[in-house]
């Protein structure tokens, strides 16, 4: 398959206002960027944390094309239900064998083109878990027999982490995208092997808030101790992301740029 591809990551979505900000912002943006395919990490989308059948189909029926996760997948109860059935829903790679649902996939763009998916949680900072580099390693043994177009949600705390992450991955895969912090960063370059790296994506969610939660409550915790109810933020919903430009043949990236946009109104 020849010619250019152009992919959105958005970062995680907290929460109905960033279910709302994906939705209301992502077709115009789809339509002006030309974008072919789309990542979004999901693992907040339902009250700020885990997922809901209802948050899934809204975010897909809005034109995601993959669903990644991370470490609070889990969170509702009600995702053991449909995880198995839903192959445009991800959790992490490195869970062990055992743990319902799927790590990475191969899915199709309109244009006919194979990407592959991938999704690792961090260790650094985190619950116990695989290791994420040699999960990529099986990983990629499967993918890139398919397509040479691969993304990698890698869902980690420490940026020493994600940028070594960043560089085994350099010349493996198409972009890596770093997710969890919910801030995001300004170091998206193209790696020398031709793999989009950024170290984190932000998030989709309320702007005026902090981490996508009311400030009132969290400023509360911090300048007394005092235990406080972290509920999801509403003002100015925003989408946090990145838009990386892939060949198609050699499966290596060309550009990656950040962007963000609020939520007329």
């Amino acid at each position: 398959m020849s010619g250019n591809i152009r992919i959105l990551f958005a970062g995680d979505v907290v929460g109905k206002p960033g279910r709302e900000a994906f939705a209301g912002i992502y077709p115009r943006l789809s339509r002006e960027e030309g974008i072919d395919f789309t990542m979004v990490n999901a693992e907040n989308a339902a009250g700020g944390s885990g997922l809901t059948g209802k948050a899934v189909s809204q975010l897909l029926a809005a034109g995601a094309d993959v669903l990644t996760t991370g470490d609070h997948i889990w969170r509702n109860k009600e995702v053991f239900g449909f995880i198995s059935g839903q192959i445009r829903l991800l959790r992490p790679a490195n869970f062990p064998p055992e743990t319902p649902g799927r790590g990475s996939g191969v899915f199709t763009t309109a244009g006919g083109v194979e990407v592959g998916v991938i999704n690792l949680l961090g260790r650094v900072f985190m619950q116990p878990i695989d290791c994420p580099f040699r999960q990529l390693d099986r990983e990629l043994e499967a993918l890139s027999r398919r397509t040479k177009v691969i993304l990698v949600d890698f869902h980690a705390e420490a940026t020493s982490e994600k940028q070594a992450f960043g560089y085994y991955c350099d010349g493996r895969v198409s972009a890596l995208a770093g997710t969890h912090t919910h801030v995001p960063t300004a170091d998206e370059r193209v790696l020398e092997g031709g793999t989009a790296y950024i170290t984190d994506l932000g998030m989709t969610g309320a702007s005026k808030s902090i981490l996508g939660r009311r400030i009132e409550p969290v400023l509360k915790n911090f300048t007394t101790r005092l235990p406080a109810y972290f509920a999801v933020a509403g003002d100015k919903p925003a989408l946090e992301g990145a838009i990386v430009e892939v060949d198609a043949a050699s499966g290596k990236a060309l550009s990656i740029r950040r962007v963000r946009e609020e939520l007329a109104g």
